[in-house]
């Protein structure tokens, strides 16, 4: 009976002590199964962004270049369609009335899609693209060039993306380039946010936004654009 209550003891231990053990063991993916839950969560900050400046562009050494405003991407996303969008029709109607030279870029399946509100007209620069620098294999510098385009303003989906990708292209060829943030967006505000940052944190960067900084990108409006 001794012998038999000692052993029931030492059981009940080992099975106690092994319950412990496996409450403090990671689990089977490597996560610990406690107080991982109990760690707090990190919260970063977003970066601040300078407001967008007014700037006046000569329109003989100005091109609007557009990205992607077609309708696989823009009628997918509400931002694109309902803000950029309306947005940017008028501002283009400024821009050719002014005699800008106008340039697209998208890839080879979205040509011939684009809005009609602000689809290519005769004589309009047209490249496709195979990246998101839209001046990376293409001849879109080569043909701004020959027209005499010092300043580009770059417009289209997404600023994470072609926008923030293509004003890097664009500074380390000389260009001074110009961004309307209400002509481009993302698909989240915190992607959004990190777009208009990397555009002006670039190489040549201009992170007070300091209106037309040469060959440097500037933030703008459209309704703080002119021509002349």
């Amino acid at each position: 009976m001794t012998m038999f209550r000692a052993a029931l003891l030492t059981s009940c231990l080992v099975l106690a002590l092994s319950s412990g053990e496996a409450q403090t063991q990671p689990s089977a993916q490597g996560t610990p199964a406690t107080g991982a839950a109990s760690k707090p969560m990190v919260t970063l900050q977003m970066p601040a962004l300078p407001a967008p400046v007014p700037v006046t562009l000569n329109p003989k050494t100005t091109a609007l270049v557009v990205f992607d405003y077609v309708e696989a991407i823009c009628n997918g996303q509400a931002k694109c369609k309902d803000a950029m969008l309306p947005a940017l029709t008028p501002f283009m109607a400024r821009a050719r009335k002014a005699g800008l030279v106008v340039a697209y870029g998208t890839r080879e399946d979205n040509v011939g899609k684009w809005l009609p509100q602000i689809a290519p007209q005769p004589g309009d620069i047209t490249i496709v693209n195979t990246a998101q620098d839209r001046f990376y294999n293409t001849d879109l510098d080569k043909t701004l060039k020959a027209k005499g385009i010092t300043t580009v303003i770059l417009v289209g989906w997404k600023v994470s993306g072609s926008v923030a990708y293509s004003s890097v292209g664009a500074t380390i060829r000389g260009y001074t380039v110009v961004v309307p943030v209400d002509t481009t967006a993302a698909t989240t505000d915190y992607e959004q946010t990190i777009g208009f940052y990397n555009i002006l944190n670039q190489l040549n960067g201009n992170l007070p936004n300091q209106p037309l900084k040469p060959n440097a990108p500037t933030l703008s409006r459209t309704d703080m654009i002119t021509f002349q």
